[in-house]
Order: C-alpha cells, then structure tokens, then sequence
C-alpha cells in the first residue's frame, strides 16, 4: 500500500530520501581519507520501490536501445572485463598492423557526487523518461539528507543538493543516462565504465594529434556544460606503437 501510494502521489516519504555515509577502502594506504569510497545506507523499504523504477527504466532502454555501447558499467551482460577486452582488442589490431596509437585515460572527480539534479531531470526526460516516473525520481531526489558515520560517532545532518547516492539502486542507472551523449561528435574511439572513460586513436601526423586534441576540447566542453569536473590527476595518455 505504501509503494503503491509512493507511486501515484510521485512522492517519497522522508525517511527515505536520509542516508548514513560510509566507508569502503579500495587500494594503498589506509591513512590516506583519499583511498575510500564512501557508500550511502539508505532505507531497504525504499531501495525496494528503487528497484521496481530501475527495472522499468531498463527494459525502457533496452527495448529502444538508448545506451551507447561505449556503456560497460552497471549494464547486464558487461562489467569491468568487457570493457578493457573490447578496448584493448582495438588497441591490439591497430599495434598489429603497424600503426601507432594514443590512449588517453579520463576520469571525473567525485562523478557521482557532482550530477546536477535539474540538468539530470532533463537528461532523462529526452531519454522518453516521463511521466509519474519522472516526477517519483525528482522528489526522491528532493530534500536529501545524510551524514557520515565512523566508529559509532556521527556527524550533524546535512542537505545534499547535487549527485545520485553512491550505494542506492537507481543511482547508476541515472548517472548512465547522465553521461550518455559524453562522446557526441567525438572521432576517436572511446569506451567507458560509469565514469572511467577511454579515448583511443591512431596518431601518425600533426594532423591526426590536432584531431585527439580537438576530441579532448569536446569532453572538456561537455563537463563544463554539464557542471562536472575532470580529476586532473588521474587523467594522463600513453601511447603504443
């Protein structure tokens, strides 16, 4: 009764929208607040309603094929492996033949934590995602709440105003349809998983590097329009011959 309430108002019951901030380590030094991934606990209740929106969004996309290829993260039948196979089988027929290649690795700070939510909304409803659908996901990201937890010591409660909860269903399914159209009008080859982006082309003139160089204004546009930021640091170029 109450999903089903949730569903025809298009509102989500505040304890629904608030989430407890932890941490995961993900690689080297422990003391370093830079090597965890923080993840919001938010209610199983509403996880559950998450999952029935997420399941109609993605037989949506499906049936009309609305993400790119390039996608491997959080999409059925593709992860981490497929991502790096299908890239660097491109990679390695180029090498093979002889011609040189640029790699250039992207990545964006706090990805998930920096969607704008007006700009999302309007991502998802030229995506053919309207309706009582899209009203439920506007309120649900609506007067969000969380505060981060360590050791049994919280801090103070705290609105959040931008990004898809890291840890929640729908999260990656949105921020998918958010970084969708990232490569339009991008030549160079160019594969992603969520956030973590791969350009790759063969470079054997001036002209071929102004090209790569042209591509990397493109992205770079896209994130200002978008209101995101490229993690310079983690972003550099290789290249293979």
């Amino acid at each position: 009764m109450v999903c089903n309430l949730s569903f025809k108002l298009a509102s989500v019951p505040n304890e629904w929208k608030i989430a407890k901030v932890t941490r995961i380590f993900k690689k080297v030094s422990r003391g370093d607040p830079g090597n965890y991934r923080l993840v919001s606990l938010t209610s199983i209740p509403g996880k559950l309603v998450e999952t029935i929106i997420k399941n109609k969004i993605v037989r949506h996309i499906e049936e009309h094929k609305l993400l790119c290829k390039s996608q491997h993260g959080f999409c059925k039948g593709r992860s981490c492996l497929t991502d790096l196979l299908e890239f660097f089988e491109g990679v390695n027929k180029h090498v093979d033949k002889g011609d040189p290649v640029d790699i250039v690795y992207l990545d964006f700070q706090k990805a998930f934590d920096k969607v704008p939510h007006q700009r999302l909304l309007r991502k998802l409803s030229c995506h053919g995602i309207r309706g009582k659908i899209l009203s439920w996901i506007e309120n649900w990201l609506k007067d969000r709440e969380q505060r981060v937890g360590i050791n049994d010591k919280f801090s103070e409660w705290r609105g959040v105003t931008s990004g898809v909860p890291q840890g929640s269903v729908l999260g990656p399914i949105l921020f998918n349809l958010f970084i969708n159209d990232l490569e339009k009008e991008v030549n160079s080859a160019v594969a992603k998983f969520a956030d973590d982006t791969k350009l790759l082309k063969i470079v054997k003139t001036k002209a071929d590097c102004e090209e790569l160089q042209k591509d990397l204004t493109k992205l770079s546009d896209w994130a200002t329009k978008w209101q995101m930021k490229f993690h310079v640091d983690k972003c550099n170029a290789h290249g293979k011959k």
